[in-house]
Formats: C-alpha cells, structure tokens, sequence
C-alpha cells in the first residue's frame, strides 16, 4: 500500500490565535509539508485544485513541479485535477512535462468539482459536469496514447491531426485515479478503462463509501479488467492526533468547530462517530484506519488530510512525525497480514511500465501503442 498527505490548500483563520496566514506563506507551508512527508517515509503527496478563495492551489502542475526539485522519492498526485473545466489537450501536456521533471513520480486524480460559480469562468456549465468528464477524458486517453489524434466530440472543438509534446515518459501516461464522494457515475467511469478509484471518504458514512467501492469492484470486474479484488481503490481519511487522546481532541475542537468544509455543524464526537475522523492518540489512527478494510476490502492507498482548517505550520509538521514514526510503520505490517496474493500493489510508473513488457512479450507482434495496458 503507498500512505500519503492530501491538501485542500485552504487559506483560513487560526481561531484559536486569530492569525490568517499570507497567500505566499500558504504556498510555502506547502511544499515544506511536501519534503516533510518525504523526510518521514511516507509514498505520496497530492494537492488539490482550487479556482476560488480561499484556496491557494490554481496551478497543481506548477506546484508539483517546484516540489519535484526538491524531493526524490515520494509520488507527486493531485488530489483532484477538474476534468470538467480544464481542457484535455492541457492537462496532457502538463502532466507529461511533470512526468518528465520527476523521473515518473507522477500520476492524476480526475474529480468533477462541485464549486459552481468555477464552471462559467472556464466557460463551462456545471449541468453538463457529467458529460464533461466522461468526453474530456475520451479525449485524454487518446492524446497520452496516439501519435496522432483526429478527434470530434459535442461539448470541445474537433483536433485533427494533433500531436501532444511532449510524449508521456517511455510512453506510459500517468496512472489515473477517478475521484468522488458522492457520484457513481464516476466509479462507474473508472471501471469502464480500468482505471484507479479514489472514494475521498473524509465527509459520508462508511456505508456509503463501501457501496461507493462495491460498485466501482463491481463494474471492473464486469468490464473485464480481472477480478473485483483486483480493482484499485483509494481512499482518503482525516487524522489529529496527540499522544494523549483528550489533548487531541481539546486542541482539535476550535478548529473543527470553524473549519470552512464543517464547522458550525455536527459536534466533533457526532462527526467522529459518522466519518472516518480521527481525533486521538496514535493507536486510536491505527484502529480506525485498520478499520477501513473490513468494509472496502484491501485497497491500494490512504492518502490523510491534516493541514486545513488554520491549523498552524508546526502542529502539521509535528502530525507528520507522529504518522511516519508511530502510525505509518504499525498499518504497513498490519495491512500485509492476510492480504491475499491477487490484490495487486499501488501502481507505479515502473510497474506500468513492467506490465507493457509483459503484454508486448505476450502478443509480440502488438505495436507499442496496443501494448499499454488500459491502466
């Protein structure tokens, strides 16, 4: 299993000292959170996208990229990039020029966005977010892996004979993962190329998310793809911890309560109860999230938030100690326990690329396009 951070990016008011961070020193929090979760041993970082205040995370690409520089080891994600608003022609070539900048540390979470005033300043209508996804990544599937696209869709402007540059890294694009909370159309979507599903998990029940993930295992095995174990599933989770469970939850509570996302609403111990929430020691992270299993099967990556809600630089980074020296290590033994032979490791671009020899060795007459994988 890979374990990692995800940020939303949120620029928001420390209640409990009453200090908004700068948008630049927000930015800049970020790529520290980046090289820390590299530092602790974790696998991945992912950043959100965000078009309106007060987000800071516009330009994943560009972020990704800085941090690339500065980091050797961890997975660079998105942890949605709008597939709905951006357009496919420029998500292809961002992501290619990143997988070159990271030596293949790359790979993209699609997701819709639910924000609608963003869809009308991309020209977009939130009403066709559904058709959107499903022709704009058409269309990225295509530009990553033809030479030469001639392409007419409804809701873009025909390409005819477009070449993307740069090509994706040993011509393997990224691995995709379709994210959702709430949508399954897009578990539906992923399971149709085979593609990676991400349940962000972090606000509904795990009743819903496990419908979410039974679906998604559902329908891949239906397309063909291998057995519904053999599904790649993610899933997100929110953490505070403090060694002592009441010191967590004190500390925690002002920020719960005036978070932007749900604050002023359910009691922390109602939302705790309900959603993957954890606010306690380290051995109560550990048990929750060994938790998640029991309902969505073993899976492929856990990807935390921690960094929202005006909680201040230095609390985050002291929540990434905690996870990569007392938490991370435990979940990584805990998790290989049982988990059956056919469940397939978190995709890299090396295993991609493992998995084309593979498929060309056995049909090797295929040309290297009919060799990828729908992975």
């Amino acid at each position: 299993m890979q374990w990692g951070i995800f940020t939303v990016g949120d620029v928001t008011r420390d209640p409990t000292t009453g200090r908004t961070p700068s948008e630049a020193e927000r930015i800049q929090d970020t790529v520290t959170i980046a090289r820390k979760v590299e530092e602790v041993g974790l696998d991945v970082f992912a950043t959100g996208e965000h078009h309106n205040p007060p987000f800071v995370p516009s330009s994943p690409t560009t972020l990704l990229g800085h941090i690339a520089a500065l980091t050797e080891r961890i997975i660079l994600s998105t942890s949605t990039t709008l597939i709905t608003t951006n357009d496919p022609v420029k998500i292809a070539e961002d992501f290619s020029v990143l997988q070159h900048l990271s030596a293949g540390r790359t790979d993209v979470m699609l997701g819709r966005g639910n924000t609608g005033p963003v869809y009308p300043w991309f020209g977009q209508d939130i009403r066709q977010a559904l058709p959107l996804s499903v022709e704009h990544y058409g269309l990225l599937r295509r530009l990553w892996r033809e030479e030469v696209v001639d392409w007419e869709g409804k809701l873009r402007s025909p390409l005819q004979g477009f070449t993307l540059a740069p090509r994706p890294l040993d011509g393997v694009p990224p691995f995709v993962w379709h994210a959702s909370i709430r949508t399954p159309e897009v578990a539906e979507l992923a399971a149709y190329y085979g593609d990676g599903f991400f349940a962000n998990h972090i606000f509904w029940p795990s009743s819903h998310t496990q419908k979410m993930v039974e679906l998604y295992r559902r329908r891949f095995a239906h397309y063909g793809h291998g057995t519904p174990t053999e599904a790649i599933v993610g899933l997100g989770g929110q953490v505070f911890m403090r060694r002592n469970s009441q010191d967590a939850v004190d500390e925690f509570r002002p920020y719960f309560d005036n978070a932007p996302v749900y604050g002023h609403g359910p009691s922390l111990e109602e939302f705790t109860s309900m959603t993957p929430l954890t606010v306690g020691s380290p051995a109560q992270v550990i048990e929750k999230t060994l938790g998640f299993r029991d309902y969505v099967g073993d899976y492929q990556r856990q990807l935390f938030l921690i960094d929202h809600a005006g909680l201040p630089l230095k609390t985050v980074l002291e929540q990434l100690d905690l996870l990569g020296e007392e938490v991370v290590p435990v979940l990584r033994k805990e998790f290989a326990i049982g988990r059956p032979a056919g469940v397939p490791a978190a995709p890299t671009h090396q295993s991609l690329l493992r998995a084309r020899a593979a498929s060309e060795a056995a049909t090797p007459d295929a040309t290297p396009t009919e060799g990828l994988t729908k992975q």
